[in-house]
């Protein structure tokens, strides 16, 4: 084995499936390109999709409405309740229905620049074309949009840009679109066209004859191990945030579906790439298990200030508006409290590090709402904001309506996860990866609302197309192998036996909790050599405890929660390691990754693009990860230093 943090240099990676030509041209012609199946064949194909959120539901659905045989599992016990479900915000579209200058090439540009120029072309482009046709599918669906006075869709602004481009359904999109996918997937399922399975984990990939051909999962009731074959294998399972513990996403939320395909061939694509989302509710103590996000919507009409004064901890009421610092307003005029996340956040840790921040242990700053209620009334801020204003009060038990809001960053969304080319198809032929479990769209920092544009987009969109070509050739796949199916529920039983095995003093739990804790404070919103290089020697120490000393009780005979969680813990403590390695060895400053080192004379990230202008696609080897790097060329937007002032 190799020694912490080393890796090897592999040879390039190319993404063949991007077709060349004017880039407004480019979906259109891989579409025309792409092979077809015939209608009879589609119901002879089976394809099975991990995960229920937007993407995974809106493609099961989509696949079930072209005819394929389609298998959904989800851990949860309804579709419903995949995390999707937790987004606020909205969703981006270039409709330009407020004529205030958007259009497709807009987002686009908004979207390479939101992500520091570290996306492909032809991806975001493609991205920006189809999300017209998302507003479109989820009204059909019945989803309720906000609506302005003269019956056409509301929209509002987010981070990163200066149109409003954003849906909404108050503060409940990402439920909302999440139920019209949901039911577009039933009624699949009423067809008889999907099969779902609900409270099922996937534990490990198939592979047979070089080709995703299946997965193996455990009934998370029973506890039987079971395996499911199919044509093709299509993951959406999602982000891998919760490597720090604490994080907005739900507490089932976990990397083993990609981390397990990594280890079976898939290639990761940028795994330090972590977003902080600025607008979270500080933590309150360390009792917590997670981090409660406040949608970015909220800075359309809140204010963003912390005390001029060090240590000044005055009531906010008690401190003139002379005494208050504006600081997004007055270091970026241009966006003000519209800034893209990794900005507002580094700038929030800042001022909280000069000693400004306000609440407990200082780590926190005010979201005030004093203006818009006078600019706008108290019932107009409460038709838009109204269920946020009421989950904060019920968390907080403080009134945002009568004093500021308290925020501070948090772990949110990552931009890393599997490599996937133009097809949205990993480096095992026939595993397809959708999502946020993908690394394709948003660079090294996702512009607010655009995570729904790409679920829905991917799903409901582009991997019907792409799949499609894919599978047109299967009739050449071959059966698949008894031993391959043999050697991977054999892996499977493995690992759980050896859990159950140990029989320590610590629970999973316990090692998750530090886990985040080094992850946070050494690979989290600021990282410096020192401190990955400190990350990377305590990791495998603490896996190797982990190994040795974690107490899974109970057995895997039914229902063991404490044996879930035990077997994701172990996955991150592996990805952990990773994610630190991709950090110290990119030692340039891009969107969510910021090394202290590679800073500007006004501390704003500084990119090296000269030497870090690709794509690290790792490969896993038992002998140490190998990096293979994908050039990133920009034909269309030129790439300059970003600027929001």
């Amino acid at each position: 084995m190799s020694l912490p943090g080393t890796y090897r240099v592999g040879e390039p990676i190319r993404d063949t499936k991007a077709p060349e030509g004017p880039i407004e041209d480019r979906w259109d012609k891989r579409r025309f390109q792409a092979k077809l199946v015939n209608p009879v064949n589609k119901r002879k194909l089976t394809v099975i999709v991990v995960g229920t959120g937007l993407a995974g539901g809106s493609a099961a659905a989509t696949l079930g409405e072209l005819g394929y045989k389609v298998k959904s599992f989800c851990y949860q016990d309804s579709p419903r309740r995949a995390h999707s479900i937790a987004a606020q915000g909205g969703i981006n579209a270039a409709k330009n229905y407020r004529g205030d200058g958007d259009s497709i090439y807009r987002l686009f540009y908004d979207t390479v620049k939101g992500g520091d120029y570290r996306a492909r072309e032809s991806n975001v482009y493609r991205l920006a074309q189809v999300s017209v046709n998302i507003i479109d599918q989820a009204v059909a669906q019945g989803v309720p949009f906000a609506r302005e006075y003269g019956g056409l869709l509301d929209t509002r602004s987010f981070g990163g840009t200066q149109v409003s481009r954003t849906f909404y359904a108050r503060g409940q999109t990402g439920q909302q679109l999440l139920l019209g996918a949901y039911q577009a997937l039933e009624r699949q399922v009423a067809a008889g066209n999907v099969e779902v399975h609900t409270r099922h984990e996937m534990l490990e990939l198939i592979v047979s004859g070089g080709r995703a051909r299946g997965i193996v999962v455990r009934d998370m009731v029973t506890g039987e191990i079971e395996t499911h074959l199919a044509d093709a294998v299509v993951l959406a399972s999602g982000g891998y945030g919760n490597v720090f513990f604490l994080s907005t996403n739900a507490k089932g939320c976990n990397t083993t579906a990609i981390w397990r395909a990594h280890k079976k061939g898939a290639y990761f694509g940028n795994p330090c790439y972590t977003q902080i989302h600025p607008t979270c509710i500080p933590q309150s103590g360390d009792h917590q298990s997670k981090l409660t996000l406040m949608s970015e919507s909220l800075r359309n009409d809140g204010r963003v200030w912390v005390p001029k004064r060090k240590g000044d901890d005055r009531a906010p009421g008690d401190i003139p508006e002379g005494e208050r610092d504006y600081y997004l307003e007055r270091i970026y005029p241009a966006f003000g409290n519209l800034v893209p996340r990794d900005i507002a956040s580094r700038a929030a840790k800042n001022v909280c590090d000069e000693g400004r921040g306000v609440g407990p242990g200082g780590l926190g700053v005010y979201l005030d709402f004093a203006d818009a209620i006078r600019r706008m009334g108290r019932d107009a801020v409460e038709k838009k904001y109204g269920n946020l204003f009421e989950m904060y009060e019920r968390i907080t038990g403080e009134n945002p309506y009568e004093v500021p809001m308290r925020i501070y960053p948090a772990v949110h969304y990552t931009m890393g996860g599997l490599w996937v080319d133009y097809d949205l198809q990993s480096t095992i032929p026939g595993l397809f990866v959708i999502g946020e479990a993908n690394f394709s769209d948003h660079g090294a920092n996702r512009l607010g609302a655009s995570a729904l544009m790409q679920g829905l987009a991917d799903g409901y969109f582009v991997l019907p197309t792409t799949i499609g070509d894919y599978l047109a050739g299967a009739g050449s796949f071959g059966p698949v192998e008894e031993g391959d199916v043999a050697e991977a529920r054999k892996a499977v039983q493995d690992k759980i036996d050896k859990l159950l095995s140990v029989n320590g003093d610590r629970t999973a739990d316990s090692y998750h909790r530090e886990l985040g804790r080094i992850m946070w404070d050494y690979c989290g919103m600021e990282r410096t050599e020192e401190s990955l290089r400190k990350a990377l020697e305590r990791i495998p120490e603490l896996r190797e405890e982990f190994w040795n000393n974690v107490k899974v009780p109970g057995d895997a005979e039914g229902l063991n929660q404490a044996l879930e969680r035990a077997g994701r813990v172990a996955d991150f403590l592996e990805l952990a390691e990773l994610m630190c390695i991709d950090a110290l060895h990119r030692t340039e400053s891009c969107g969510g990754h910021f090394r202290a080192e590679s800073q500007d004379a006004d501390g704003e990230a500084l990119r090296d693009d000269e030497n870090f202008a690709y794509v690290a696609a790792w490969e896993w080897t038992p002998d140490g990860p190998v990096l293979h790097k994908e050039e990133l060329n920009y034909e269309y937007v030129k790439m300059t230093q970003r600027s929001y002032k």
